[in-house]
């Protein structure tokens, strides 16, 4: 239902504290996945973006979820939000050190109900990338995954 409803909802830009977005939705989801954890979570310097900020909060919010998630058997879990400029292009990034996944499945991420690991292993329905792509793609932007096992994952997008 999300991911339909994502597809018709009209965008309403505004300028955007992307640091300070990041850190509100990391500080409001993660509370129960860091406890008793050792996170290190690094928000780098970002400029401010044009986007619609309740829609680019579900992005954030399932990046960083996603990368808790897979960071929970890591002694200490290391998740980083920030961006690079290539090619006069803002690219965001989140970083993390955990399990990561094989590339050979990366065309499966952002396919609906599409998983890369059990459920008894991870729990999730396998809609939260499905959902953050058809956002990035609404603001005009991609999304990527690079990955290796037992090295992590980094997502990027554009907006």
């Amino acid at each position: 239902m999300t991911l339909s409803r994502i597809g018709r909802r009209p965008i309403n830009k505004k300028r955007v504290d992307l640091e300070k977005l990041v850190k509100e939705t990391y500080e409001l989801l993660s509370e129960a996945e860091r406890k008793d954890r050792k996170v290190d979570f690094t928000v780098k310097s970002c400029p401010p973006v044009s986007s619609d900020p309740q829609l680019l909060k579900i992005v954030l919010s399932n990046l960083l979820s996603n990368a808790l998630k897979f960071t929970r058997k890591c002694k200490k879990a290391e998740i980083e939000f920030g961006c690079k400029i290539k090619d006069k292009k803002t690219i965001f990034y989140v970083k993390d050190n955990g399990i990561g996944f094989d590339m050979k499945y990366a065309d499966k991420l952002f396919a609906p109900f599409q998983r890369l690991h059990k459920e008894e292993e991870y729990e999730g329905s396998g809609i939260g990338l499905a959902t953050v792509q058809r956002i990035i793609r609404r603001h005009g932007g991609e999304i990527r995954a690079e990955s290796l096992p037992g090295s992590g994952s980094t997502f990027y997008f554009t907006l």
